[in-house]
């Protein structure tokens, strides 16, 4: 079951992500966005969403900001025009990225519960 929600600025975006972070695997992200910028809110979504993964999109090819997003924890950045299957694939990429992450911490805890 997928479900897909949509936010026009990063403070939206956060917003949305504090009421239904359980429901969402994978954000993607444009670096220029009105309010707060892409790498501002990947910044935040790291910081209160660890697990949640974050494909970044840009329209102009800039190293730098790719390299600092990606820095960020950002699974990873695509320029636009985005071809859409190259974007599907990133997307299920990064969900079985997310997936992983959650089987390992629920090992570790039940090794942790165990007496």
């Amino acid at each position: 079951n997928i479900n897909a929600y949509g936010a026009g600025s990063g403070e939206t975006a956060l917003a949305l992500l504090a009421d239904k972070h359980q429901e969402i695997d994978v954000v993607v992200l444009d670096v220029r966005m009105p309010g707060m910028d892409g790498i501002t809110a990947l910044k935040e979504i790291k910081k209160r969403h660890p697990l949640i993964e974050v494909v970044m999109l840009s329209g102009h090819a800039n190293l730098a900001v790719a390299k600092e997003g990606m820095e960020m924890g950002a699974f990873d950045y695509l320029m636009k025009p985005v071809d859409l299957d190259e974007l599907l694939y990133k997307l299920q990429d990064a969900h079985q990225k997310k997936r992983l992450q959650e089987a390992k911490i629920a090992g570790l805890e039940q090794v942790n519960a165990s007496p």
